[in-house]
C-alpha cells in the first residue's frame, strides 16, 4: 500500500527558502501545502509557481495541515518563527545558523525535546557532493577514528555582496565550516579557541581567522588536533578550500571546482621509505619529481544537488524517527564556538564590551 505524501511548507521564501519549496514541490513523496512570507506578494508569486497557497501567517499554514516546515527566515526570528511548529510537535528544518546566539539556540533545542519534535539545522555544506565524498574516504580509513585528523587548514572567501551585514562573518560564513569541522572531530567542540577579526565595512567583523585547538587524551593518541580557519567576505575572489590531515592520509577538497584528492600513507610507504634511506644514506635527491613519487587518488564527486539530499535526510527523520543528520546539539555547538570565536575577536583587540554574534 502506498503511504500518504508528507505535508510540507515553508517560511521564509528569499534566497534560500525558495528551493525548500520548489524541493517539497518536486519530490514524489511530499506535497508543499503553502508557503509564508513577510512579503505577500513573494509568497504568492512562488505558491501560484508551484501549484500550492500563499498563507499570511505561520497560525494559517499550521491550520492547513502541514506535518514538516522548513524556516528560512532571517536567523534573529529562527526562535519566534519555530516555537508555534516545534510546540505542536510539527517538524522543523531551521536554516544555519540554528540561532543568533547560544541562549537562543538552546532555547530550540529544549523546545524540540520537550515536544518530541523532529529539528534538524540546514548545514548545507554536510551535504555538498564534495563533503559526502571526503565522508566516503573516512569511512574507507583515511580519517579513522572522531579525533583522527591533526590538522584542519580551511579558507572560505569571497568578495563583497552586501548580504548578511547585520551579523559577522563568523555567523554568516565560518560556520558552514564549524559545522563540518566539529562533525569530523565527532562532534566536540574546541578545548581551546583564539581568533583575530577586523571590521572594516560593517560593524561587525568582516574578516576572521580562527585557531580552534582539541587536546587529545592518552586514550586518543595524545597530542593536538589543531584547526585554522579563515573566512573574509573582503576578498579580491572566491575560494573555498579544505585540507584535512591526519595520521593515515591527507585530503583536499575545492568546492568551487568540485575537486577534491586524497593522499594515503599506505599507498605511499614504501617509497616514502625508499626515499628516507636516501636522505640518510646522504643521496642528492633534488632531480626528483615529487609529485611523480607521490601517488594521489582522485576524489569520486557525483552531481547530486546538496538541497535536495538535505531534505531526504530531514524527511528521513520525520518518517523513521532516526535522529537528525546535524540535530539540535550538533546546531547549538557550532553557535556556541561562533559566539566564542567573536569572542575570542574582542580579546585581541582588547575590547572590553560584552559580545553577540548577531
Amino acid at each position: 500500500m502506498s503511504t500518504p505524501p508528507i505535508r510540507c511548507g515553508a517560511v521564509g521564501v528569499g534566497r534560500m527558502g525558495r528551493h525548500h519549496a520548489r524541493v517539497y514541490a518536486d519530490l514524489p513523496n511530499t506535497e508543499l501545502v503553502g508557503v509564508v512570507d513577510a512579503s505577500l506578494e513573494r509568497a504568492q508569486e512562488l505558491a501560484s509557481k508551484h501549484k500550492s497557497q500563499a498563507f499570511a501567517t505561520v497560525d494559517e499554514l499550521i491550520a492547513a495541515g502541514v506535518e514538516a516546515v522548513s524556516i528560512a527566515a532571517p536567523t534573529i526570528y529562527h526562535l519566534e518563527t519555530a516555537r508555534p511548529f516545534l510546540e505542536r510537535g510539527i517538524a522543523c528544518l531551521i536554516e544555519k545558523p540554528l540561532g543568533p546566539n547560544a541562549a537562543e539556540a538552546g532555547e530550540l533545542k529544549e523546545l524540540a525535546e520537550k515536544h518530541n519534535a523532529c529539528l534538524m539545522v540546514g548545514h548545507i555544506e554536510r551535504f555538498n557532493p564534495v563533503m559526502r565524498a571526503v565522508r566516503r574516504a573516512a569511512a574507507e580509513g583515511a580519517l579513522s577514528g572522531p579525533l583522527a585528523p591533526r590538522f584542519m587548514e580551511v579558507h572560505r572567501v569571497s568578495p563583497m555582496t552586501f548580504r548578511s551585514l547585520d551579523i559577522g562573518v563568523v555567523m554568516d560564513m565560518m560556520i558552514h565550516d564549524l559545522d563540518v569541522v566539529l562533525m569530523l572531530m565527532g562532534g566536540r567542540e574546541p578545548d581551546e579557541v583564539a581568533a583575530s577579526g577586523v571590521a572594516v565595512i560593517s560593524e561587525h567583523e568582516d574578516l576572521c581567522n580562527a585557531r580552534l585547538v582539541w587536546n587529545r587524551d592518552e586514550s586518543e593518541g595524545g597530542g593536538q588536533c589543531v584547526a585554522n580557519i579563515t573566512a573574509s567576505r573582503l576578498a579580491m575572489k572566491t575560494e573555498r578550500v579544505t585540507r584535512i590531515t591526519s595520521e593515515s592520509a591527507y585530503i583536499k577538497v575545492d568546492y568551487a571546482s568540485k575537486q577534491g584528492l586524497v593522499i594515503r600513507k599506505t599507498a605511499n610507504e614504501l617509497q616514502m621509505r625508499e626515499v628516507r634511506d636516501q636522505i640518510r644514506d646522504g643521496a642528492d635527491l633534488t632531480d626528483l619529481n615529487w609529485m611523480e613519487l607521490v601517488n594521489v587518488e582522485t576524489l569520486a564527486i557525483d552531481d547530486a544537488e546538496p538541497i535536495v539530499a538535505e531534505i531526504e535526510a530531514f524527511l528521513d527523520a520525520v518518517t523513521t524517527g532516526k535522529r537528525p543528520t546535524i540535530d539540535a546539539e550538533a546546531g547549538l555547538a557550532n553557535v556556541r564556538t561562533a559566539e566564542r570565536i567573536v569572542e575570542a575577536i574582542h580579546r585581541s583587540m582588547g575590547s572590553p564590551a560584552p559580545v553577540t554574534t548577531g
